[in-house]
Order: C-alpha cells, then sequence, then structure tokens
C-alpha cells in the first residue's frame, strides 16, 4: 500500500472568543466558525506551498455545529477559502471529539485510493456562544443518550468512572491518585504556558499550584472545586473555540521532503457507546487495539516514539492513554508522572502542546491540532516548546468516553 504525507499545516490561535454582556447575557461572536475554517483552511494550503486549485477534496471534522451555532453542512463552507475550490468535493465527518482525525483517516483513504492527489482536512468547532449548561448538554449528546445523556451522566462523570476503575483495580490510595492528576495536569500547564496558540497559558503548573486552588476561602469554597469524583475542575478541558488544517499528497508526489511527514501507520478502533455494557474500566480496551494497529502499519514500537500528542480530555485519560500507547506499563503511568517523565527533557515527551488541559479543546478541531503540532515538530518549525528528538510522534485522540480511538503514527521523511 503507497504511503501518504503532510505537507502542510496550520493551527488557529484556540480560545474563547465571544463577549458576553454581564448585564443581559447576550454573546457577541469576535472570531466565527466560519472565520476559523476559513483561516486554517487558507493557512494549510499556503504552507503546503500550492494553489488552492490543486485540492481534489477537502474533509471537514466538526462535532456538533448545529447544536452550537445552527449551522449544518459546514463541509460547503471551505468553498469560501478560495473561489477555485468552488465544485470540489466537500465532505463534513463527524465522531465526537475524534472528529477530524476520521476527516484525516477519510482524505488518506481517498489520497491512497488514487481519487485525491492532493487533500485538505480542517478540523473545526466554535463551543463558547452557548452558557455552560446548554454547552454540556451539547456534548452529552456524545455519550450514549438512554443510558447516560438522559440520566443526567456528563463527560466529567463518565470520565470518573474509569477513574474509579482504575483506583480500585490497582489500588492507588486518594491521596496518591490526586497527586498523579496534578502532575498530569501540571505538566501541561507549563508546556502550554510556551505554546503562543494555547487557550489557557497561566494555567497552575506545579503541584503545589494546583494544591494551592484545593484550599477552601472563607465562605467554604475553592477555586479548584470538585465536579465528579475524584475529578476536579483543573482535571478537566477547556471549552475553546478554534480550528486547525492539513494537506496530505501520496508520498511519492512529494516535492520538499524536509517540509514532508509521513503518516506511517493509522489504528482507528470504536468501542461499545454505553459505558455500562463495557468490562475492564480500568484501561482503555478499544484505544489498545487501535495502538497496535497503527505501531504494527508503521512498524514501530514504543521504544521507537520521540513524542506524543494524548486525549487529555480529563487527566485520567492522560494517564490512561500514556499506558496504551504503551509508554508506560499498565498501573505505572501515574507513578511514572510522579517520578518526573514525560517531561520535554524525557526520552519521549508527552502533550509539549499543552494538551487539550492547556491548548484547549474546541472539540472537532482536536485532532487535526494534535497533527499539525507533531507535524510541525518533525519538519524542525515547532510550536512552543520544541522536542528534544522528533522523528516519530504519535497522536491519540479520543472520541465519546473512550469510543472513538484514532492513533497515527507520524515519521519524519
Amino acid at each position: 500500500m503507497s504511503k501518504a504525507s503532510i505537507i502542510g499545516a496550520y493551527n488557529t490561535k484556540f480560545g474563547a472568543f465571544v463577549v458576553k454582556d454581564k448585564a443581559t447575557g447576550l454573546m457577541t461572536d469576535t472570531n466565527t466558525y466560519y472565520d476559523l475554517l476559513i483561516e486554517a483552511g487558507r493557512g494549510a494550503i499556503a504552507d503546503a506551498g500550492i494553489e488552492a486549485k490543486d485540492i481534489d477534496a477537502i474533509f471537514v471534522g466538526s462535532c456538533s455545529p448545529a447544536s452550537f451555532i445552527n449551522q449544518e453542512h459546514v463541509a460547503a463552507i471551505a468553498a469560501e477559502i478560495d473561489p477555485a475550490l468552488r465544485f470540489k468535493p466537500m465532505t463534513r465527518c463527524e465522531c465526537a471529539c475524534a472528529s477530524s482525525s476520521v476527516a484525516l483517516y477519510s482524505a488518506l483513504y481517498a489520497v491512497e485510493a488514487g481519487r485525491a492527489r492532493h487533500a485538505l482536512v480542517i478540523g473545526v468547532e466554535k463551543m463558547n456562544l452557548l452558557p455552560t449548561a446548554q454547552m454540556t448538554h451539547v456534548l452529552a449528546t456524545c455519550s450514549h443518550w438512554p443510558s447516560e445523556g438522559s440520566k443526567g451522566w456528563s463527560f466529567p462523570m463518565l470520565f470518573a468512572a474509569y477513574a474509579k476503575g482504575y483506583q480500585a483495580h490497582y489500588r492507588i490510595p486518594d491521596e496518591v491518585l490526586e497527586k498523579m492528576l496534578w502532575t498530569a495536569g501540571a505538566l501541561c500547564y507549563k508546556n502550554g504556558a510556551e505554546n503562543p496558540l494555547a487557550h489557557m497559558r497561566n494555567g497552575p503548573a506545579s503541584v503545589e499550584a494546583i494544591m494551592k486552588l484545593n484550599e477552601l476561602d472563607a465562605h467554604g469554597r475553592c477555586k479548584n472545586m470538585m465536579i465528579a469524583p475524584p475529578l476536579r475542575l483543573h482535571d478537566c478541558s477547556l471549552v475553546s473555540d478554534g480550528a486547525a488544517a492539513l494537506v496530505i499528497t501520496p508520498t511519492a508526489n512529494v516535492s520538499n521532503r524536509k517540509r514532508a511527514v509521513e503518516i506511517a501507520g493509522i489504528g482507528h478502533s470504536v468501542e461499545r457507546l454505553p459505558e455500562n455494557v463495557r468490562p475492564n474500566m480500568h484501561e482503555l480496551i478499544a484505544g489498545k487495539d487501535a495502538v497496535s494497529k497503527a505501531y504494527r502499519e508503521a512498524g514501530i514500537t514504543p521504544a521507537d516514539i520521540d513524542l506524543a500528542e494524548v486525549h487529555d480530555c480529563f487527566t485520567i485519560n492522560q494517564i490512561m492513554s500514556t499506558e496504551a500507547l504503551g509508554l508506560s506499563e499498565d498501573g505505572r503511568a501515574g507513578y511514572d508522572y510522579l517520578d518526573g517523565r514525560f517531561t520535554r527533557d524525557d526520552r519521549v515527551a508527552v502533550n509539549l502542546s499543552g494538551g487539550l488541559k492547556s491548548k484547549g479543546h474546541p472539540v472537532g478541531a482536536t485532532g487535526a491540532s494534535m497533527h499539525t503540532l507533531i507535524y510541525k515538530q518533525l519538519i524542525g518549525e515547532a510550536i512552543g516548546v520544541a522536542a528534544k528528538k522528533a522523528d516519530i510522534g504519535v497522536a491519540f485522540n479520543v472520541g465519546g468516553s473512550a469510543v472513538t480511538n484514532c492513533v497515527t503514527v507520524l515519521r519524519k521523511l
């Protein structure tokens, strides 16, 4: 099977691009979904050094634009990137927070089949126009609605179930698990502080800083309140707006190998949607299956990986994803984080971008963003903290409560 490579990519700034009138509650959009999609698409085409007319197909990953901004049929917005894209095939892909990884895989299939020579992939989401309660409801529709969303289960609760399963299985004391989670979160905040595109660049970047936020004030409140035990506010990723895009082409078609990164292997594995029918709520079973597929196709082992972007929608998932990738033994990732592993100075670095915790998590854009940031690392144009060594990187993007699992091995040509 012929391989394809990324030859250009672009990431918008992530953030909350709204202004709220405190008196009326009305929101003013300062950087629209349409603006973000167009900016990312134009940026990726320019970065690839090609013209819009060279794009043969466009795939847009977006989770729930109808609910977030009252707009369906969003792939067609890509026609506004450049007049030359009019009449090109444009397709929207949806798999919750893995939407734009699935869009990338769809583009990859088109390129590998010979239907497209150059394909443009865009991930985009606009989440901050909705009040928190409505936003939470929209995300809950990505769970199994009959048994979870309709029963009041939020995503913090769904991942808290994994945290409890993980803690019970490995017999981790409460105070140890807390420090594991705080250490993973602080690492992302520290890295994100140096990412100019990150949503939050001033997060608590040490365990001590997070612990300080746990202290109760005179009214019995704290800044790091419990959301779904054992997960607190700073165990949860951000609600963000943003977009990212990539251009892919057959590796044989690459003209500038110094700015090309090959998609060496992919794994796309889907778990059963309801959590209550899954065994082993202490590990990412489908995630491990996706990892096995991706590594086998790429011909690598965990020892070959220089950097990874993992789906830290919640700090427990960062720990479990690290294990699923084989970077830690099962049940040991939390202890490895406590021991100072996976920093910028380690043999393998995790979430140099700041991850979803600090860079941000515009759900439909997250997968494309992960791939974009690794691509930039591998071609020597790191955005933010640069890896010590950058030959092979892995993106592990998750949709839903560890349901859609997308693992991509990227290799410098």
